[in-house]
């Protein structure tokens, strides 16, 4: 069975993003077709980028990118639920993405996303950022539309900007990618 971590997007005092991930993560607890775990990148307390070496070395000198990347690289597919703040993903996402590189090589990536606009510009930010990490992009969107930040609400209308649910979409396309690394690999995931 594939392993897929519901990974948080913010990190801000306050933030809405922690209720909302729980609140997907909820969701996807109810497939059977995976093993879902929230994954909160505030619990990592990553600084500002601080690794001398590029990513793609993988030659961590820091503890606290050493844990992320050994968090990142036990699952076979991801779903970011990220806020949009000034038409992109929040900088901690970006940060925590921009720490590892092989962790992401050829699992899947999905969004969830929110905002007044329903967090497409995060999205098509936050894709840009993933395929540079070479994670696969699996092209199921779910926006929710009407997120209170002020209120903690996660409540809101939701909306698929791609065919079917996207738990659904991405649990489906990462085990088709599963089994494609497999038998390119000859390793099991």
């Amino acid at each position: 069975m594939i392993s897929v971590a519901i990974v948080t997007g913010s990190t801000r005092p306050g933030r809405n993003n922690e209720a909302v991930a729980r609140w997907v993560f909820e969701l996807a607890t109810e497939r059977s077709d995976a093993d879902f775990e929230l994954v909160d990148i505030a619990e990592y307390g990553l600084p500002l980028l601080d690794e001398p070496l590029p990513p793609s070395l993988g030659k961590y000198t820091h503890a606290h990118t050493r844990r992320w990347a050994a968090k990142i690289a036990s699952f076979d597919a991801y779903v970011f639920v990220t806020p949009e703040y000034n038409h992109g993903i929040p900088a901690a996402l970006k940060n925590a993405i921009d720490y590892l590189f092989l962790e992401w090589n050829n699992k899947a990536a999905g969004f969830v996303s929110y905002a007044g606009t329903g967090g497409v510009r995060a999205v098509a930010h936050g894709r840009g950022r993933a395929l540079a990490g070479e994670a696969l992009d699996v092209h199921g969107l779910r926006e929710l539309r009407g997120v209170q930040a002020r209120s903690g609400s996660h409540q809101g209308t939701e909306r698929d900007a791609g065919s079917g649910n996207c738990l659904g979409h991405c649990t489906e396309e990462c085990q088709v990618q599963g089994r494609e690394r497999r038998s390119l690999s000859g390793v099991g995931l």
